[in-house]
């Protein structure tokens, strides 16, 4: 039947597809709905019956496996064919004959190639998945093309419908395709009946078809290689390699992914030779890095000293597990911990042992050490590399110049210990030997087959070693090098000889024509050189700087920039004037030294680090450098060589200091992100929190709840998460307050809906957190609805009386500080796409509770923004990372990884990089690994491709040197009732001692040979401690003496075991135990800081703070901080003539006004404070107390400074800046006295500095609200430029001091002011919006109204009654007197203002005024 069923695709369109019955082999006919023969297919739409659908299809499904066995036979047929096809396409059409001058008939339509309409069913072909994209089979492709060539057996009805006009694009096409041959242009010619000349001719204009025969053929393999079949599709070949490289699948990682060694030691050691040494030069190689790395660390440990040497021995080994074994730090700390220790008993035959055989066992090396070994290691290497160079470049260079032999490069490249002495011997190398290392360069050049052009320029320091004037150079007598030695005391010492000439003298001699032409030139060449030759001797700058770093001090000096911008409270302030710092005293202290070079990156200070006591050594040296000669020439040789070794130092100091500078630059940041780490680790250090009762280790029902800011209107968001990871509920409320039963005011409808939660999903703790101090507001009301509602806790069972308990419902506040940078995270949205953002901080905050490790390491690089030390920001972002990224290694392997669970877990397989042995990328093959192998894993052989009981065929997730590291940290729970299932694969037992537990296990069963064999041989190798779990019986491993098997097997097989045996005995009792500490609860300082973004430096007792009123009583006023902290002012602490009978703090104070206040008290754990107001206090703000040690802080410059910018300060404003010694004294100008008495009482003054020069003073008081009075005061009988006057005179009145000048003049008008003011006819009103008055005032004649200010002073203005309409007032203005008023004025200090109306001048005018 299949054969008489035409299966071939025809080309053709859409609609003949639709058209045709695959059935009847018919075409079916179409219907013509339309004039024009139109198929609407929207008036009538069948159903498909499914079988129909199934046959249709049947023919048009390509069988995979039917690809699959097609034999290569038959794919080179195909290929011959598709060969064929292209030489019929390549053949010339009518154009191209045309263009040569050949005759042809045409074609006819119906041979068009239809090229466009190949091009678009060769895209409606089958769709290629992901695996298609890169299967090597390609045969399904050609062989729908070379179906489309075939001739259907129908009569393709629109043959003339598609036109034989190409378009660009496919004449394009066509020429990649091919180019005519010769053959084809030579019989076209011969066709076209030409001569032989005629021939020549077009040959000479058109080729003859073989000049480009070696590009095609080229382009032709290329074709081939890229299209040819079983060609293998690449990544690369689709994707862009920035894309590659983010997703770590570039050559070289999957290089590094194949490659059984640690992922982290490739990548640490890629910038590194390969080590090839040999057996011997390995071990010379380790012993000179143990001692080396052991001078480093030796002195920061505090051990006694009879233990250097084994310290020096555990570091030898660390290093031959690093490089020999190449074992991550995890594996050598956990496994290899015995080589760690100092035991007495291990080292009793050890003749390098000093320590008393008495002593108490002893850590040699913590996991923090190994971390500093692997560091140094790597470093090391490249000392080593830059060594092994500069030795090269020697030995190449005495090669080819036998007779150079330098004493300085023999002697010292062993002895360097630095790369910075390896570069100055680099240094030396080349200032000496120029030419002839340019030589030996070109002579490898030659010999490597790449020439290079000869390089015969020459230095200006090789001109003058080929010139005469070297002469004068050695006539000086000692060479930088025996002058180095000199001053070592190595050896024997160089006495220098004086030339018989004077230095100018022997200058004239030398005078060389062709270089130096005067005696000053050669003088002058002689010491450029001299000096070089110094500042290069490798020998005297090791001196030097072996002076320098032992007598190093720091001075800060700052610069103009920094005079202005570091004032008192600036961070920078404290080592503004700071001098003479020690290595030493910054010990402990590494962000100190940072903090001064990022402040000399910003250009406000200078760090510079010198020699202290420099002349003293200057000195030393020009005593090694001159003879010993008495003569009128032996003095000025000295006098030149003293010249030159002077100028040799200033620039070799620095040179040095910069290095000196940069190296503490290093360690400091060392030490900071070493701190870092260790704060990070003790974080990371906590278990999941563990409700009263529960097992340790087991992971809690979490609700959390968090009310955001706590502003008025925010929703409360909750989310309930299930041990296992799951956000089962959340949720949003509005109100959580209880209501008021005196009141009779009802709990909040919310919580009824809280109360219902918690009681349906029984939650183990409640988790609180938010942004602001309003979350203590909603922890209080949880734990308030707790108490009421009776909420209780898990049931446990209490130790003390066996009897089950339940405890009150625990809340807790927690730490969010991974929470606020998820919630909002791009990860957050793709994880919980439907959740509001605080919702997600919700979720955020219970995956805390439930694993603080897993919820650090999810941030991934983020992890650097957190702060762990202060002025974390100053280290580099890469060595922070490096930093914190080891400790997240040390407690993921502490933990171990539950394989099983975690290796398909989008949130826990995170953890699996950070497993030894594993990265990023043997991590990923992990996973693929146990996918390809059906997602099942039994046992951790399961991991090298090895199924110990059965024949499974398993692929390999890693080799077996990364598995010797990871095996024992991922382990795989013990199933009791699968046979395969091997009770150590879920303990910390690394898979090298599982024979030696095992042994341990029968041991203390008191199990013999037959028994063990008979256990083994019906339940497998660990059927013994499966027997040893069934019943119940490990304790009777702590029966077993250790000791007696420790030196067993250390005398059989000379391996350490002591400390492993106690991890195997641990281990069998209890698989992988919960060994962290137990979930940290935050402290009040920590809660403190979290909502209120404040800490003890930026936020203490005493400090002058704004504040804003909240509300104001009689005894008491109500503030909040700008941190959202809520203070009180208690009556004690209000402004003089507030409270206590005077003025209402109502009347002072209004709602959200901002004022300076004080902290007295402030209580962090209740997030309050107590505040003062009174200005004696706020005039006096705490200085910071640097502790600083005398001799080491610049005063004076300190004290210069201050003055200079006083004077600074008097020209810019043109006012003196005077302090005058008095309470109410201010540094003020007129605007900002009106500003500061604004929210003060009526009469209160300020004394200010006056604009008129050195001899006045100013006095401002407040007359009434927005109206005040200045009054010039003029000093008389001055001492000093700054003193005080003895006598000063307001007007015609003269007064002794201030106090006496307020209480008589200022007072004395205040008080008038007063008086006149609380008389009944003054009035709060103005002049110009006066109306009717009321009928209690129609009796008076006038009334009293304050103006507002004007230029020269206030004024108080009488107004007559006219009409007793008025009904309100305002405040007048009274700009000058007018007809109709009059002028009161106040009487002064000796006049008394009483009853009488002759108080007041009065006149028959409208209107009054008295001005002040």
């Amino acid at each position: 039947m299949n054969a008489l069923i035409d299966n071939i695709a025809d080309l053709g369109s859409e609609e003949e597809d639709d058209d045709y019955d695959v059935e009847g082999g018919e075409r079916r006919a179409k219907k013509d709905v339309g004039a024009n023969g139109i198929d609407d297919s929207s008036e009538e739409e069948e159903e498909d019956d499914e079988e129909a659908l199934r046959a249709e299809g049947s023919g048009f499904v390509i069988d995979d496996d039917d690809e699959e066995e097609e034999d290569p036979a038959e794919r080179r047929k195909r290929r011959k064919r598709k060969h064929r096809d292209r030489e019929r396409d390549e053949a010339l059409d009518e154009e191209d004959l045309d263009l040569i001058g050949i005759d042809t008939e045409p074609r006819e339509a119906a041979q068009g190639k239809y090229k466009r309409l190949k091009r678009g069913h060769r895209g409606t072909g089958r769709a290629r998945g992901v695996d298609d994209i890169f299967s090597e089979d390609e045969d399904g492709a050609d062989e729908v093309e070379e179906d489309r060539r075939r001739p259907g057996p129908h009569i393709d009805e629109f043959a003339d419908f598609i036109e034989e006009d190409q378009f660009e694009d496919d004449i394009e096409d066509d020429r990649e395709v091919g180019q005519p041959g010769i053959n084809l242009i030579t019989s076209g010619l011969q066709a076209a009946g030409l001569d032989e000349g005629a021939e020549e001719d077009y040959r000479a204009a058109f080729g003859d078809g073989t000049d480009y025969d070696w590009a095609l053929a080229l382009q032709q393999e290329q074709d081939d290689e890229e299209h040819g079949s079983g060609k293998q599709l690449q990544l690369k070949d689709v994707f862009e390699p920035s894309q590659l490289a983010e997703r770590l699948l570039t050559d070289e990682d999957n290089e590094i992914r194949e490659q059984d060694t640690p992922e982290r030691l490739q990548l640490a050691r890629k910038p590194f030779k390969k080590l090839d040494v040999g057996d011997e030069g390995m071990e010379a190689r380790l012993t000179e890095e143990a001692i080396w790395i052991s001078n480093l660390i030796w002195p920061k440990k505090p051990l006694p000293k009879y233990f250097e040497k084994p310290f020096r021995k555990a570091v030898r080994k660390v290093l031959e597990f690093l490089n020999l074994e190449d074992y991550e730090v995890p594996f050598i700390f956990n496994h290899r911990k015995d080589y760690l220790i100092h035991a007495p008993e291990d080292f009793e035959d050890d003749p390098d042992n000093d320590a008393p055989l008495d002593v108490r066992p002893e850590r040699l090396l913590i996991q923090s050490d190994l971390w500093e070994v692997f560091d140094l290691d790597l470093k090391f290497r490249a000392f080593t590399e830059k060594r092994d160079a500069l030795q090269q470049n020697y030995e190449g260079l005495k090669a080819n110049n036998p007779d150079v032999v330098d004493p300085a490069m023999e002697d010292l490249v062993s002895k360097a210990v630095t790369i910075e002495e390896i570069q100055e011997l680099q240094d030396y190398l080349h200032f000496q030997y120029s030419a002839e290392l340019k030589d030996l360069r070109l002579l490898e050049s030659e010999a490597n087959g790449t020439q290079k052009r000869a390089n015969t320029s020459r230095t200006l320091y090789d001109r003058i070693r080929g010139s005469t004037t070297y002469s004068f150079v050695r006539a000086l007598g000692i060479t930088p090098d025996d002058l180095a030695k000199n001053a070592e005391g190595a050896g024997r010492r160089q006495y220098v000889e004086d030339p018989i000439q004077m230095p100018m003298q022997l200058a004239e001699e030398l005078v060389d024509p062709t270089e130096n032409t005067i005696g000053l030139q050669v003088l002058r060449s002689a010491k450029m050189m001299y000096i070089q030759e110094l500042i290069t001797s490798p020998r005297l700058r090791r001196y030097v700087r072996g002076s320098f770093y032992q007598n190093a001090i720091i001075d800060c000096i700052r610069t103009d920039k920094g005079l202005r911008k570091i004032t008192e409270d600036h961070a920078y302030y404290e080592f503004k004037y700071l001098r003479r710092q020690t290595f030493l005293d910054l010990h402990g202290r590494p962000d100190l030294f940072l903090k001064m070079l990022k402040a000399e990156e910003e250009g406000l200070i200078q760090v510079k680090i010198r020699m202290d006591g420099y002349p003293e050594f200057k000195k030393k040296l020009e005593k090694m450098i001159v003879s010993d000669n008495i003569s009128e020439v032996a003095d000025a040789w000295n006098a030149l060589r003293k010249e030159l070794i002077n100028t040799a130092l200033d620039r070799m100091q620095l040179i040095i200091a910069n290095g000196v500078k940069e190296t503490l630059r290093a360690r400091c940041e060392e030490e900071l992100a070493g701190r870092a780490r260790e704060n990070y680790y003790n974080k990371l250090d906590q278990a999941p929190f563990k409700p009263r009762g529960a097992d340790i280790g087991s992971t809690p029902n979490v609700l959390t709840i968090s009310n955001g800011t706590g502003q008025r209107g925010d929703a409360i968001c909750y989310a309930y998460i299930e041990n296992d990871g799951r956000v089962l509920e959340n949720g949003k409320l509005s109100d959580l307050r209880l209501g008021n039963p005196e009141r009779n005011i009802p709990d909040s409808e919310d919580i009824e809906k809280l109360v219902e939660i918690l009681r349906r999903r029984r939650p183990d703790v409640i988790g609180v957190s938010g942004f602001t101090v309003n979350t203590r507001k909603l922890y209080k009301d949880l734990q308030e609805i707790i108490a009421q509602y009776d909420l209780r806790g898990p049931i446990y069972e209490d130790p003390d009386d066996n009897l089950e308990k339940s405890d009150p419902l625990e809340v807790i506040m927690v730490n969010d500080e991974v929470a606020r940078l998820y919630h909002k995270s791009a990860r957050a949205a793709a994880e919980f796409p439907k959740l509001a953002p605080l919702t997600r901080y919700c979720v955020a905050l219970g995956r805390y509770l439930q694993n603080p490790l897993a919820e650090y390491i999810s941030l991934g690089k983020d992890i650097v923004t957190l702060p762990f030390v202060q002025n974390q920001t100053l280290i580099p972002q890469e060595k922070l990372f490096d930093r914190l990224e080891n400790a997240m290694v040390d407690m993921v392997n502490l933990v171990g990884i539950n394989l099983p669970d975690c290796y398909d877990d989008p949130y826990m397989s995170k953890l699996l990089p950070y497993v030894c042995g594993l990265g990023p990328r043997k991590a990923d093959r992990l996973v693929k690994a146990i996918q390809a192998n059906g997602d099942d894993i039994v046992a951790r052989f399961d991991l090298i491709g090895l199924s110990e009981l059965d024949n499974r065929d398993l692929k390999a997730a890693m080799g077996p040197k990364v598995f010797q590291n990871c095996a024992s940290f991922l382990y795989i729970p013990f199933e009791s009732t699968e046979e395969s299932s091997d009770y150590l694969d879920n303990t910390r037992v690394h898979p090298e001692d599982y024979d030696l537990a095992r042994k341990m296990v029968a041991d203390a069963m008191g199990m013999d040979e037959e028994d063990i064999k008979a256990e083994v041989d019906d339940g497998g190798p660990s059927a013994v401690i499966r027997r040893m779990v069934r019943d119940e019986q490990t304790e009777q491993i702590h029966d077993l003496i250790l000791e007696d098997y420790a030196s067993e097997i250390e005398k059989k097989l000379g391996n350490r075991k002591r400390a492993t045996l106690e991890t195997i005995r641990a281990e069998l009792i209890e698989p992988f135990e919960e060994i962290r500490q137990n979930f940290a609860i935050m402290s009040s300082d920590e809660v403190f800081t979290m909502l209120t973004g404040e800490t003890k430096e930026s936020l203490t007792d005493g400090m002058v703070v704004p504040v804003q009123i909240r509300r104001t009583f009689p005894d008491h006023i109500e503030v909040s901080l700008e941190c959202g902290i809520e203070g009180g002012v208690s009556e004690s602490e209000f402004p003089e003539n507030v409270g206590n009978g005077n003025l209402e703090p109502r009347h002072v104070y209004q709602p959200r006004q901002t004022v300076r206040a004080r902290i007295m008290y402030l209580n962090r754990k209740a997030l309050t404070a107590q505040l003062s107001l009174r200005e004696d206090l706020i005039r006096q703000p705490p200085r910071k107390d640097f502790n600083r040690i005398p001799g080491e802080w610049d005063e004076a410059q300190e004290l210069a400074d201050k003055k200079a910018e006083e004077r600074e300060k008097e020209v810019a404003t043109g006012r003196p800046n005077r302090v005058v010694n008095h309470p109410l004294f201010y540094a003020f100008n007129a605007s900002q006295a009106e500003e500061f008495l604004g929210g003060k009482e009526p009469g209160e003054v300020v004394i200010r500095p006056s604009s008129k020069g050195l001899d006045h003073l100013a006095v401002t008081w407040k007359v009434s609200d927005n109206n005040y009075q200045h009054i010039d005061v003029l000093e008389l009988g001055k001492t000093s430029e700054y003193s005080l006057g003895k006598q000063l005179k307001v007007g015609k009145y003269t007064y002794s001091d201030l106090d006496e000048l307020i209480v008589n003049h200022v007072e004395a008008m205040a008080k008038k002011v007063t008086e006149m003011t609380k008389d009944e006819r003054f009035q709060q009103t103005s002049r110009d919006k006066t109306g009717k008055l009321s009928c209690s005032l129609q009796k008076l004649l006038y009334l009293l109204l304050i103006c507002e200010p004007q230029t020269n002073g206030s004024t108080i203005t009488a107004k007559r009654i006219q009409s007793a309409s008025c009904t309100h007032f305002a405040s007048i203005r009274s700009t000058q007197a007018t007809s109709g008023s009059a002028t009161w004025r106040v009487p002064g200090r000796n006049q008394v203002l009483g009853p009488s109306r002759s108080c007041l001048t009065h006149s028959n005018s409208r209107h009054t005024s008295t001005r002040i």
